[in-house]
């Protein structure tokens, strides 16, 4: 039954192809992934999923916006800037940084009380398989579109 979902979930988010809706169709991919990886209990994946998307929320928030901000600031302003603004820039960098840290243990306590911690440790590696993944597919289709 699990894998028939899986499937059916992979197929629909196969369909999806309109330019605004790629981040929900990587996501789709992504949730199918490590779904199949960790192969939850039906309590794990009830507790699991809420946590795990308050999450990526929070780190997408923090990693897409205010890092950006600053990599947009040291990139318009570096030639003009002053070692003042410079530090200013770091420290708002080491302020994200610290706080994609400290996100990142509180989201391991929280992973803690719902699932075991070999899955926890499966979660990450099923991650980071993901991405890589995801980038030999692009780099696949961009070469094919050259």
């Amino acid at each position: 039954m699990k894998k028939i979902l899986l499937i059916l979930l992979f197929c629909y988010s196969l369909s999806v192809t309109a330019q605004n809706n790629k981040r929900d169709h990587i996501k789709a991919l992504k949730v199918a992934y490590i779904t199949e990886k960790l192969d939850f209990t039906p309590s794990e994946a009830q507790n699991f999923w809420p946590v795990y998307n308050a999450y990526e929320e929070k780190y997408s928030q923090i990693k897409h916006d205010e890092l950006r901000q600053i990599r947009k600031e040291i990139k318009s302003n570096f030639d003009t800037m002053t070692d003042a603004q410079a530090k200013t820039l770091i420290d708002k960098q080491n302020k994200a940084e610290m706080q994609l840290h400290q996100l990142r243990m509180d989201f391991n306590k929280d992973l803690a009380k719902i699932i075991p911690p070999k899955k926890i440790i499966l979660l990450k590696v099923s991650e980071e398989d993901f991405r890589r993944k995801m980038f030999e597919e692009f780099k696949k289709r961009r070469g094919e579109k050259r």
